[in-house]
């Protein structure tokens, strides 16, 4: 049995290797996981529930590239984004077995201000446990890196809440987390990663104007709903 496990599990060691792509070496799960993540932004872009198992899987090979070069801090948002991502994908069925189709709004006034305190404070909580575990980057990183890496990690956890709820807003906060995701990555020596940040922030501009977009026609009918009888 043991050997049985033990070749099913070396099927797969192909994923920790690594291939040029035009001259920067990378990891085949680094890869697929990226390629998979642009993908759910291509699919939440069209509000297709397959995003969410799409996001779910290509976390899994992102989490397994983390753990091959063992960024564990990385790891672990892997799985907290995967159980959020089981959340999201649960909450747009639900809303489209409702409603028929999905439907995106814009979040209200008091929505938006919890967005803003939980992007702050989150970075702030995580920031302190990153660095006092040394799980960002490696151990005795500034604190502006690990600051940057919290950040990305909040923001990453709120936009995809924000998404669950079908918000607006959840395209804006991940231009926040690009704005900073992009020079990081490139500054890192991670040029891959800092292309498919600047990828996704095309994605998130076209996003943002699709999304805007279809919210006014259910942002009327809502207003309409709740206009008093006899007006």
């Amino acid at each position: 049995m043991h050997s049985h496990t033990s070749d099913w599990l070396g099927a797969f060691d192909w994923l920790n290797t690594q291939f040029s792509l035009f001259g920067i070496p990378v990891y085949w799960s680094d890869f697929i996981g990226n390629i998979l993540a642009l993908a759910t932004v291509v699919l939440a872009l069209k509000r297709w529930v397959v995003a969410w198992p799409v996001q779910i899987l290509g976390s899994v090979f992102l989490l397994i590239a983390s753990l091959n070069v063992h960024l564990l801090g990385n790891a672990g948002r892997q799985v907290i984004i995967i159980v959020v991502a089981s959340w999201g994908w649960a909450m747009w069925r639900h809303n489209k077995h409702e409603q028929g189709t999905l439907q995106v709004r814009w979040a209200s006034p008091r929505a938006r201000g919890w967005l803003i305190v939980a992007m702050v404070g989150g970075t702030a909580v995580i920031g302190v446990l990153l660095a006092l575990t040394n799980q960002s980057f490696y151990p005795g990183a500034p604190w502006w890196l690990v600051a940057c890496d919290a950040w990305i990690f909040a923001g990453t956890v709120i936009a995809m809440i924000a998404q669950g709820r079908r918000w607006v807003e959840f395209w804006f906060v991940w231009i926040a987390v690009d704005l900073v995701g992009v020079p990081l990555a490139v500054s890192s020596g991670l040029y891959f990663s800092g292309v498919v940040y600047g990828i996704f922030f095309v994605l998130v501009l076209i996003g943002i104007r699709d999304w805007v977009k279809r919210s006014k026609p259910v942002a009327v009918t809502e207003a309409l709903t709740e206009v008093p009888p006899g007006i």
